[in-house]
C-alpha cells in the first residue's frame, strides 16, 4: 500500500457554496421562536440531532415537526447517552453534532458528555431549554444557571434573551464550535421566548475558520528535519479529513518516518502500513516510549499533549522538552500553554498536511528506523504474557478473541470503547484501518462506547459496528440499546464481564494489597439482556465458544438490523494483558 500517493481531494465551504450558487438568506417571516430554531438548524445544514424531549422546547419540537422530512430528531433514553451520541457523530461524519435537552436535570445528565466533547475538541451545539424570562433568578423549577454551570468545558455558553436574535445566536454558535480548536457551545432557550413570535431574517450558513502555517514555519521545519538523527512523527487531535490523513501519509512514507499515535487517535494512520509504528497512551508499548524520549525531534501534529498522551507529562517534560518539539495544533491558546515548543504552529489539519506533503529530506540519517520501530510494533501485537504462563491458563483467551475479530470484521469496521481496562484488548491488538474506523473518548469517560456505537449504526448503516465494553462500563448507558431497536440500528455490544470494577480493582490491589472494597459487581444476565430489546444474546465461557457466538451475533445485526450482545465470562484475573491480578498485588 505504500509508494502510491493519492491525489488531494478537494472541499467546498458554505460560503464558497454560497457564492457560487446565489444562496441568499431567506427573507423575514413571521414565526413563533422555536420554528425559528427549527428552521436555524436547518440553515446551519443540520440533518441529525440527538436528545431527550422536554417540555421546556416543546415549540421547537412542533419546528422540527416541520422539517421531518429533512433532519433527524434521534429520540434517546438518558441524556448524557445523548450528548455522546452527538459526540459520536461528529467524529464519524466531520459535521457538528447537534444535542437537545431540557433545563435542569437534563443539561446536568448531558453535561457528561461535553466534557467528554471538550476534552477531544469535538464540534457540538447543546441547546438546552430554560425557564421562562419572567422566573428568571428565583430558582424557579429545575433553573440553572447555564453559564456557570457549563463555562469551564465548553468554548462558549449563552442565553438567548431576545426572540429575533436566535438567527444570530444559533450561526454564531456553529462558527464557534467549528473554528479553530473545536469544540462544544451551550444555548440557553427560554420556554416563553420560544412561543413568542417576530420577524426574522435566516442567517447565513456557518464557515468554519482554521488559521494555515506560514512559510517560513514551513522552511524551519524542513531545516530542522532535514538536521534530525531520530525523528518521530505524533499524530492525534481533531480536525482531520480524508485527504488530509492521506497528505500526511505521503510526507511520511516519502521521508520514511515512524509514526506513532497518540491516545485514542490509533485511527489517524491505517495500522497496517509499515510506517505505524504504534499508540503512545495508557499501556504504551515501553520501546516506543523511549523511542519518544529519545527523539531528537517529535513533530506533534493535532494532539494536546495531555496527561495520557505524555505519560504524565514524563515522557516529554514541561516547560522545555528534552525533544526538540514542533507543536502543531488549531488552537493558539493550547500552544504553549504546557510545552514551550521549539517550533509552534497554529494550524488546522489539513492546512498543515497539505503543507507537509510536498517536503522531502535525505532520510540517510534514520535508515533503518522504521523497520526496527515496526518490529518493535508487531512484537507488542504477539500472545501477552498472562497467556504464555501455564499457571495462568484461563478457559477464556482474550487475546485470542480480538485475533478472532480480525478475522471475522471488514477492515472499515468501526470499533467503539468507553473507559476500562477491557479496553487495552482492543486499543492494542485491533489494526485500525484508517480514519473514522475508532471512537472513543480520551476524557476516560465510562458508558461511551454504547452510545457511540449506537450512533455509528444509525449514521453508518452499511457498515459493522462493534462495541468494546466492560460491565460497569455498559451498565452506564446499556439502555440505549432500546434507542438501537427504535431506529433498527444493527451493532454487536462484547461486554467484558468480570464482576468488578477492574480499572479501580487493580489500582485498588496495587495501593492497598489483599484490601478489597467497594469494586465488586452482581451483574444481570447481559445475553438476555440482549434478546430483551429484542435483540441476540450469547454467553461465550471459553475460546472456542466465541467465534460462532459472534458470527451469529453479527449475522443478526446485519440483517435484522437490531442491537446485539456478546457476553464473555472473563477470568477477574486477566485485568491487563501484562500482569495478573496477583501478580499486581
Amino acid at each position: 500500500m505504500s509508494g502510491t500517493f493519492p491525489a488531494r481531494e478537494s472541499v467546498v465551504t458554505n460560503s464558497e457554496r454560497v457564492a457560487s450558487t446565489g444562496e441568499r438568506a431567506a427573507p423575514q417571516r413571521e414565526r413563533i421562536g422555536g420554528h425559528i430554531v427549527a428552521d436555524a438548524l436547518i440553515g446551519q445544514g443540520v440533518d441529525t440531532v440527538f436528545g431527550v424531549p422536554g417540555e421546556s422546547y416543546l415549540a421547537v419540537l412542533d419546528g422540527l415537526h416541520r422539517h421531518r422530512d429533512r433532519l433527524r430528531f434521534v429520540v434517546c433514553r438518558q441524556e448524557g447517552g445523548a450528548a455522546y451520541m452527538a459526540d459520536a457523530y461528529a467524529k464519524l461524519t466531520g459535521r457538528t453534532g447537534v444535542l437537545m435537552v431540557t433545563r435542569g436535570p437534563g443539561a446536568t445528565n448531558a453535561s457528561v458528555g461535553v466534557h467528554a466533547a471538550f476534552q477531544d475538541s469535538v464540534p457540538m451545539v447543546v441547546l438546552v431549554g430554560q425557564v421562562g424570562t419572567d422566573f428568571f433568578d428565583r430558582e424557579a423549577f429545575q433553573e440553572i444557571d447555564y453559564r456557570r454551570t457549563f463555562g469551564p468545558m465548553t468554548k462558549w455558553v449563552a442565553q438567548v434573551e431576545r426572540v429575533e436574535r436566535i438567527p444570530e445566536y444559533i450561526a454564531r454558535a456553529f462558527q464557534i464550535a467549528t473554528s479553530g480548536r473545536m469544540g462544544p457551545v451551550v444555548l440557553a432557550l427560554p420556554e416563553d421566548l420560544l412561543a413568542a413570535r417576530a420577524s426574522v431574517t435566516d442567517a447565513a450558513p456557518h464557515s468554519p475558520l482554521r488559521a494555515s502555517p506560514g512559510a517560513a514555519q514551513i522552511e524551519r521545519l524542513h531545516a530542522m528535519l532535514a538536521g534530525a538523527v531520530r525523528p518521530l512523527v505524533l499524530l492525534g487531535g481533531s480536525g482531520w479529513t480524508r485527504w488530509a490523513c492521506d497528505d500526511l501519509r505521503v510526507f511520511a512514507e516519502r521521508n520514511r518516518l515512524p509514526v506513532a499515535c497518540a491516545f485514542r487517535y490509533q485511527d489517524l494512520y491505517d495500522n497496517r502500513l509499515p510506517n505505524y509504528v504504534g499508540d503512545v497512551g495508557i499501556g504504551v508499548n515501553p520501546r516506543l516510549a523511549a523511542r519518544v524520549r529519545d527523539a531528537d525531534l517529535l513533530l506533534a501534529i493535532g494532539p494536546r499533549l495531555g496527561e495520557m498522551t505524555t505519560s504524565g507529562y514524563a515522557l516529554i517534560e514541561a516547560p522545555i522538552p528534552r525533544q526538540r518539539l514542533v507543536h502543531v495544533h488549531a488552537g493558539v491558546d493550547e500552544l504553549g500553554r504546557v510545552y514551550q515548543a521549539e517550533l509552534m504552529i497554529a494550524s488546522g489539519m489539513p492546512e498543515i498536511a497539505a503543507a507537509l506533503r510536498d517536503i522531502a529530506v535525505d532520510p540517510q540519517a534514520w535508515a533503518g528506523s522504521v523497520e526496527q520501530a515496526r518490529a518493535q510494533y508487531e512484537a507488542w501485537q504477539q500472545e501477552p504474557p498472562i497467556y504464555a504462563r501455564a499457571r495462568q491458563a484461563t478457559a477464556l483467551n482474550l487475546w485470542q478473541v480480538v485475533q478472532t475479530l480480525r478475522r471475522l470484521l471488514p477492515p472499515d469496521a468501526i470499533l467503539t470503547n468507553g473507559a476500562g481496562n477491557f479496553a487495552t484488548w482492543a486499543n492494542r491488538f485491533w489494526p485500525y484501518a484508517g480514519l473514522r474506523t475508532m471512537l472513543s473518548t480520551t476524557a476516560g469517560s465510562m458508558g461511551y462506547g454504547v452510545p457511540a456505537a449506537v450512533a455509528a449504526a444509525i449514521a453508518e448503516p452499511n457498515r459493522t459496528v462493534v462495541c468494546f465494553a466492560g460491565d460497569g462500563d455498559f451498565l452506564m448507558t446499556g439502555q440505549e440499546l432500546a434507542t438501537a431497536a427504535q431506529y433498527e440500528a444493527g451493532l454487536v455490544v462484547i461486554v467484558f464481564d468480570n464482576g468488578m470494577y477492574g480499572t479501580i480493582r487493580m489500582h485498588q490491589e496495587r495501593e492497598f494489597p489483599g484490601r478489597v472494597f467497594g469494586t465488586a459487581l452482581a451483574n444481570p444476565d447481559f445475553a438476555k439482556l440482549g434478546e430483551a430489546y429484542g435483540g441476540f444474546g450469547a454467553r461465550v465461557r471459553t475460546t472456542d465458544e466465541f467465534e460462532p457466538a459472534m458470527r451469529a451475533a453479527l449475522a443478526h445485526a446485519r440483517n435484522q438490523h437490531r442491537p446485539a450482545i456478546v457476553a464473555l465470562e472473563v477470568d477477574p484475573q486477566a485485568i491487563t494483558p501484562n500482569a495478573t491480578l496477583d501478580e499486581i498485588r
